[in-house]
């Protein structure tokens, strides 16, 4: 070595020994060892990258193949020099060359280092692409049930999906806009109406409906309801709840009154007749009445009379006819009746109800009737006897001429008296003494001329003083 490189040596070799002279900071490089580390150890900034299995488990167990945790790993050796190479002579005195070289060691990663960051970057990778999607399928959405609003996120697609998520229960006669099968988006408002029974009595008619309106005045105006001058059993603000509520309405209606002669029309919301009557200062006083029911409804457009009624009460005594009980006897002859006991008309008292209306009198109504005397029956036997062929003692007279003197061969002949009748004119009273019964122009021929017979046999020709010389012609 010549004496100049041996003092330019030992120049660089003072200027180590000037760098040294200052104490760096212990984990720097060029450092002084830790009094606690032994001086073989490797300091921590100058160990090799491990790969992933070389780490002790975080329980404090070593890992298999490694010493304890606390022991120090042992320094890479250098690489040697390329063949036929002298070593860098910075690098073996620790110069600017070997700390570029260490350098780029350490920013260039191997391939243990490759395989740790791999997994790294398709977790980031997966994490960054769920949190886009979870951005995407987020929405904001105000869901109004029954006027309350409530904004929310959710993740639904549908109307329906949010009232299942939200747990809001739908029926058949509830309001859900949009409907259930809609998109949902951003943005969307979505709002239920809850469905509330009314019993409605509309102007008499009752019926139960279904209204998604809060209020009276609401569900008024949803069913098409005119309610202007109307009667209202409920006042317009009044809340229908989820139970809902009974409601009478009386809408205003037009009615016209005909009383005394005169015509008066009104608009009125009464709920009977009656009540319009008073309205229109009509008073009813005792039998007055009305051509429809007071009672009933007053509908629009009608007209309604008032009968001024006035009436009294006749009692009347009116016949009650007997009954007539016949009985057969062998022992009368046939067409024979007599009267065993005479039959007695009974009586009885019937009040009648007269009224006027309006001045014109009506029929008598039969409102009472009471039995003042019971009918006694008529008693009454009937012959079945045959008659005899003959009369001694007149069979041989001209019977025949004599019928036709009389009464022109007739049996059912009557004079215009109304006395006599039959063939013979035989009066009642001889009739019946002959044993007929009934009058003798209801009786048979043959019966008639019997009894004719008879008569002749007791009186002669004289009961017949024009004609009864035809009998002997």
């Amino acid at each position: 070595m010549s004496n100049s490189q041996g003092s330019h040596r030992a120049a660089r070799g003072g200027r180590r020994a000037a760098t040294a002279t200052a104490t760096p900071p212990y984990g720097t490089p060029g450092a002084a060892p830790r009094p606690d580390v032994p001086a073989s150890a490797t300091p921590p900034y100058a160990s090799p990258t491990l790969p992933y299995a070389s780490f002790a488990p975080r329980s404090g167990i070593p890992a298999p193949g490694y010493a304890d945790h606390d022991t120090h790993i042992a320094p890479r050796p250098a690489p040697e020099p390329p063949l036929g190479q002298a070593p860098d002579q910075d690098e073996d005195t620790g110069g600017r060359g070997g700390a570029r070289r260490a350098a780029r060691r350490r920013k260039s990663p191997g391939p243990d280092r490759l395989r740790r960051l791999v997994p790294q970057a398709l977790v980031v990778a997966f994490l960054a692409g769920g949190t886009s999607a979870f951005l995407v399928n987020d929405k904001a959405v105000k869901l109004t049930v029954d006027g309350v609003p409530h904004t929310m996120h959710t993740f639904a697609d549908s109307v329906e999906e949010l009232l299942a998520d939200e747990h809001v229960p739908v029926g058949a006669h509830d309001l859900v806009a949009p409907g259930p099968g809609a998109a949902l988006t951003a943005g969307d408002e979505v709002v239920v109406r809850y469905g509330r029974p009314v019993q409605l009595t509309l102007d008499g008619q009752r019926r139960q409906v279904w209204t998604t309106a809060r209020t009276v005045e609401g569900a008024l105006r949803q069913l098409g309801v005119r309610a202007e001058g109307a009667y209202l059993s409920a006042s317009r603000s009044s809340e229908i709840g989820r139970a809902g509520l009974a409601l009478d309405v009386r809408t205003e209606r037009s009615v016209t009154f005909l009383a005394d002669g005169h015509e008066r029309t009104l608009r009125t919301n009464a709920a009977t007749v009656a009540d319009a009557l008073e309205e229109a200062g009509i008073s009813l006083q005792g039998q007055d009445t009305t051509s429809v029911p007071p009672a009933s409804f007053p509908r629009d457009g009608q007209t309604v009379t008032v009968m001024r009624i006035s009436g009294t009460k006749e009692v009347r005594e009116e016949p009650i006819p007997f009954r007539v009980e016949k009985t057969k006897d062998a022992t009368l002859f046939a067409g024979t009746q007599v009267v065993v006991r005479r039959g007695q008309q009974g009586a009885r008292k019937v009040t009648y109800a007269l009224r006027t209306v309006n001045g014109v009198k009506q029929k008598p109504r039969k409102v009472a009737e009471e039995i003042v005397r019971e009918p006694v029956t008529q008693r009454v036997k009937v012959g079945t006897k045959a008659l005899p062929s003959s009369v001694g003692g007149a069979d041989h007279l001209n019977w025949s001429g004599l019928a036709h003197c009389e009464s022109g061969g007739r049996p059912h002949a009557l004079d215009p008296s109304g006395t006599y009748g039959g063939l013979y004119q035989f009066d009642p009273g001889t009739w019946h003494a002959l044993g007929g019964t009934g009058r003798a122009e209801q009786a048979p021929a043959g019966e008639q001329t019997y009894r004719a017979k008879k008569l002749f046999v007791t009186r002669g020709s004289s009961p017949w003083p024009h004609c009864g010389r035809r009998l002997y012609r």
